[in-house]
């Protein structure tokens, strides 16, 4: 196999074969060096945040609990990824206040309402099935950088978890720390 490269604005041929050998040699330098120097090798860090939700579009403020978790992790620079597992939550940032809270819960309610026939209702029996689509629309992560230890967030944004789903629930969501 051959992969062609543009070399200032001449093609050349490259063997697939010698490509990879040149990834293997910078890779095998890339450790060694790094070999001897330890504080450069990435960490990761996986906590949780758990929150008591009354469903129905629950809405949290979880900022301040990122923000802890990112100081205690001793890392300087990298990413936080803020994860929710299962189906009907979400995480995202607002800027949280009450009206845009209100705001939010209206909007979902407009793109997916609760009160229309869902076939996952009506396989499940579970009425949750806007919760799902509301979810999916609005995903599971969020992943803010940080620097000097601290989230590089804009000064009106708050990271968010929504519950969606139609009934409370006990939530924990994963927050994995990684960096330098």
């Amino acid at each position: 196999m051959h992969i062609q490269l543009s070399k200032q604005g001449n093609l050349s041929r490259i063997r697939t074969k010698s490509i990879i050998k040149h990834l293997y040699l910078l890779t095998k330098d890339s450790y060694h060096h790094l070999h001897h120097r330890r504080d450069h090798f990435v960490k990761v860090v996986t906590d949780y945040i758990n929150i008591s939700t009354k469903g129905n579009t629950d809405i949290h403020d979880i900022t301040s609990e990122a923000t802890r978790l990112v100081e205690a992790s001793g890392l300087n620079s990298g990413t936080a990824t803020i994860f929710v597992h299962g189906s009907t939550g979400a995480v995202t940032t607002i800027e949280y206040e009450s009206g845009l809270v209100e705001d939010m819960k209206r909007m979902l309610e407009r793109v997916a309402p609760q009160g229309i026939e869902y076939r996952h209702n009506l396989r499940w029996g579970d009425g949750n099935g806007h919760s799902h689509i509301r979810a999916s629309l609005l995903g599971p992560s969020l992943t803010v950088p940080f620097q000097n230890n601290r989230l590089m967030l804009g000064t009106w944004q708050q990271i968010i978890f929504i519950d969606l789903d139609n009934k409370p629930r006990n939530r924990d969501v994963i927050v994995q720390i990684m960096g330098v």
